[in-house]
């Protein structure tokens, strides 16, 4: 075997050793030159990257100046393209991961609840249906009554609420219904359709995040009253 061949095989025995300490143990197990090191094994083939991952850090004065440093002065530093573009992502990844996961499609505020779902139901005598569809973003893309009369007559209207989602290309909804004289308790005839309502959008690729009883000023949160409620929301696979 000869030296560069030699080389590059303890290189990678030594890569392997810490992907699987990272699997394993975590970020936490490392020093942020380390963490370094490991990405630049995706950018870097064959060769000792951990020199290079203390230079970059020494070059620009921290672990994070790193990410934000330009593609040019990270190439100026010894890196190629590939491997410049690779760290400039990481702060924008990190910044549209944060964003996406901070923004729980699954949870419906009281904001939401009282400034788009309420006002539909002022004064109204006979039992509604309200259909709110929603964007990846959260953007409400439809907000109207899709339904007059019992919300267990579920037959009538599942498929407008499938066709109206479709349309909207949206990627959650929403329903709400009120009790004009009773209390804002959902029945069991209204959990039953609500499930059905949840399985037919899932086969559209639609979410329904909630479904919501109003009765008066009151009003009560299916996917947020109990376990029970909440099992409604969550695809089950042996459906």
């Amino acid at each position: 075997m000869t030296e560069k061949n030699s080389n590059s095989h303890i290189h990678e025995g030594h890569r392997e050793r810490m992907k699987e300490k990272f699997l394993s143990d975590g970020a936490d197990a490392f020093l942020p030159h380390e963490l370094l090191e490991i990405m630049l094994y995706y950018c870097v083939p064959r060769r000792d990257t951990n020199p290079l991952a203390h230079k970059l850090i020494n070059t620009f004065g921290s672990f994070s100046s790193v990410f934000d440093a330009p593609p040019e002065l990270l190439i100026e530093a010894g890196l190629s393209k590939n491997a410049a573009v690779l760290i400039h992502l990481i702060p924008h990844i990190s910044r549209i991961y944060l964003q996406d996961r901070n923004n729980d499609d699954r949870k419906i505020s009281k904001d939401t609840v009282e400034k788009i779902v309420l006002p539909h139901f002022v004064g109204r005598k006979n039992e509604v249906v309200l259909l709110v569809l929603i964007d990846a973003k959260g953007k409400v893309l439809y907000s109207n009554i899709v339904n007059e009369g019992s919300v267990g007559a579920s037959e009538i209207y599942v498929r407008d609420l499938v066709n109206l989602s479709v349309k909207y290309n949206a990627s959650a909804a929403m329903l709400a219904h009120n009790h004009p004289s009773g209390v804002a308790v959902p029945s069991r005839q209204d959990l039953l359709t609500t499930k059905k309502i949840a399985k037919a959008l899932r086969l559209v690729n639609v979410t329904l995040l909630d479904h919501i009883v109003v009765a008066d000023n009151e009003y009560t949160s299916m996917a947020q009253s109990d376990d029970f409620y909440n099992s409604l929301f969550v695809p089950n696979p042996l459906d």
